[in-house]
């Protein structure tokens, strides 16, 4: 492994994170988002496939317990995520129509009310998320490229 590939890798994962974040404020914001424009598997995002991935043979190296922390992190904010993905894409009362073209389901004023209280927590998730990123960042950065060295 090269360091300097392992930090690029980090840092495109934490921007689709920032990405993903975006996509559900834009969900909440009613723009039209099509349902699987921010993957609700913590596992399908871009986030995740680098943290199941790279991400689990970063959490190997020593000094790197911070990545525990991480996924439980990117797991939470998923399921908070998902209460708003129910909001807006639950398919109770979903015609056939609505399935087959991804429509998005008519959300009353409670419900987009409902939607932003559960957005601030997914907010509020992403940035403790996102300062386990950063210290992870950290950590490797101070590493020499020997330490990323197979042998």
């Amino acid at each position: 492994m090269d360091k300097n590939v392992v930090l690029e890798h980090l840092r495109a994962a934490k921007k689709a994170h920032l990405k993903w974040l975006q996509r559900a404020k834009a969900l909440i914001s009613n723009i039209p988002i099509e349902k699987d424009a921010i993957p609700v598997d913590y596992t399908e995002c871009m986030f995740g496939q680098w943290f199941y991935s790279d991400g689990q043979e970063i959490a190997l190296m020593p000094g790197m317990d911070c990545i525990g922390e991480i996924g439980r992190k990117h797991q939470d904010l998923h399921d908070e995520y998902i209460k708003i993905f129910k909001i807006y894409f639950g398919d109770a009362n979903k015609s056939l129509f609505s399935k087959l073209f991804n429509l998005r389901k008519k959300v009353s004023e409670p419900e987009q009310d409902i939607a932003r209280r559960y957005y601030e927590n997914l907010k509020n998730i992403s940035d403790e998320l996102l300062k386990h990123i950063e210290k992870l960042e950290r950590r490797i950065h101070a590493l020499p490229q020997s330490a990323f060295d197979r042998d």
